[in-house]
């Protein structure tokens, strides 16, 4: 669902359509998504639109990269340990 309304507002039956779900289920995962922060919806009619909401998922990205660079430079230095000649008197 995130995926879909990344490319823009959808309905709830848009967001049913492709999915081996009922209406039913996916209104409860829209509303997990709402209370989480992460989706916005409004009643238009009889139709329930949701939008993703800007920037819901920027503290989430910066976690990520976050620990994406401490294991990177954890990676780049165990690489340096490795290829250092091991001494003679270690072994």
């Amino acid at each position: 669902m995130i995926e879909r309304l990344s490319a823009g507002p959808a309905s709830v039956s848009e967001l049913a359509r492709p999915l081996p779900m009922t209406l039913a289920a996916v209104v409860q995962h829209v509303q997990v998504l709402e209370a989480a922060g992460l989706v916005r919806t409004k009643k238009v009619g009889r139709v329930r639109r949701c939008e993703l909401r800007a920037g819901a998922l920027r503290p989430v990205d910066r976690w990520i990269s976050e620990r994406q660079a401490m294991w990177t430079a954890a990676f780049d230095r165990l690489g340096e340990l490795l290829a250092e000649p091991a001494d003679e008197g270690t072994r």
